[in-house]
């Protein structure tokens, strides 16, 4: 595909699972004043011009100063930004079915989060939606229509599998709920470690109406997150809630009144994931461990974990630089050692 006016395409790239995820023009100048041109799709991938959102996106951080140093696309359907700062962005931008997760999003998903999760660089995971007034709706429950029952056992239990990849990354990972977050899309959060939602947005495991129950890890993740007992209300009613009744029951940590790019919640996860960028890169790693390792077990166990994990950051480099640092009255640098 040939794309005027742009700057040298860069060569496809390859996560490390093997499969091609990149290949897109960068413009020479600024993120600012792009040019857009008429785009051919083809099957395979070849260097474009991103997309208006994309643009819109691009601008975002240029006035954030934030320097974007690879921006890959996994068939449309999933876009990832990784800042040279280490904080990732993952994008689900499947507009025509609200972002439901199909066979093709899940396997995407599983291959982005087998690429990120070894790669010592990513410091803070994102998880968003490019669709004004969506999260994620849930299952596809289209293509769900057309499987035999032969065949839907095994894709909710790959579904729960992303999920539960989605849970064991060893960063720190937040979910930017700016709109609709239903059944599997609540679930896909829940798996976060940290839930921030405008307060527009709508949340709830409502497969109860469709005579199932949640598949994706709900049934333990919520009551784990709010408590059994308004677990089991809010799922055997299948309510929806908004984000204050959301924050007011502790299901997501902050709540944003939604702002005319309809993004406050994705803007206040990037503020936590900044915020969160000066500490020690082990320490944040070992942290996450210790807690989630330590809230399966008995309080005796788990402060047996605790002083496993802690023994893990004393031969560090790190802590020596943190030592040093406040002993010069300077900012740590830190290297991830």
């Amino acid at each position: 595909m040939l794309v005027k006016r742009w700057g040298r395409c860069l060569s496809l790239l390859t996560c490390s699972v093997g499969a091609p995820v990149l290949s897109i023009g960068i413009h020479p100048r600024s993120c600012t004043g792009f040019s857009q041109e008429p785009v051919t799709e083809t099957n395979s991938p070849s260097c474009s011009s991103p997309s208006g959102d994309q643009v819109e996106l691009l601008q975002i951080y240029s006035v954030l100063s934030w320097n974007l140093s690879l921006y890959f696309l996994l068939k449309m359907s999933l876009h990832c930004f990784l800042h040279r700062e280490g904080i990732v962005v993952l994008g689900i931008n499947r507009a025509y079915g609200k972002n439901a997760l199909s066979r093709n999003l899940i396997k995407m998903l599983s291959k982005a989060v087998d690429s990120l999760k070894s790669d010592k660089k990513v410091r803070t995971i994102i998880i968003r939606s490019e669709v004004p007034g969506i999260f994620c709706a849930g299952a596809d429950l289209k293509e769900r229509a057309k499987m035999s029952s032969s065949e839907v056992g095994p894709f909710v239990s790959k579904i729960r599998a992303v999920i539960n990849d989605i849970a064991n990354l060893p960063v720190p990972t937040i979910a930017a709920i700016d709109g609709l977050a239903l059944g599997g899309g609540l679930e896909l959060a829940l798996a976060c470690d940290i839930r921030v939602a405008a307060s527009s947005a709508k949340m709830g495991l409502v497969e109860t109406k469709l005579a199932i129950i949640p598949g994706g890890g709900g049934t333990q993740r919520l009551p784990r997150a709010i408590g059994m007992s308004l677990a089991k209300e809010l799922i055997f009613s299948a309510r929806v809630l908004d984000g204050h009744e959301a924050k007011a029951v502790g299901l997501i940590s902050h709540v944003l009144e939604q702002n005319q790019e309809g993004d406050a919640a994705y803007r206040k996860a990037l503020d936590l994931a900044r915020e969160f960028l000066p500490q020690g890169p082990v320490a944040m790693r070992v942290a996450k461990l210790a807690i989630n390792q330590g809230m399966e077990v008995d309080l005796i166990t788990g402060l047996a974990i605790e002083e496993a994990c802690y023994a893990q950051t004393i031969p560090t480099k790190d802590r020596l630089e943190g030592l040093l640092a406040f002993k010069e009255k300077r900012p740590p640098r830190y290297k991830g050692e």
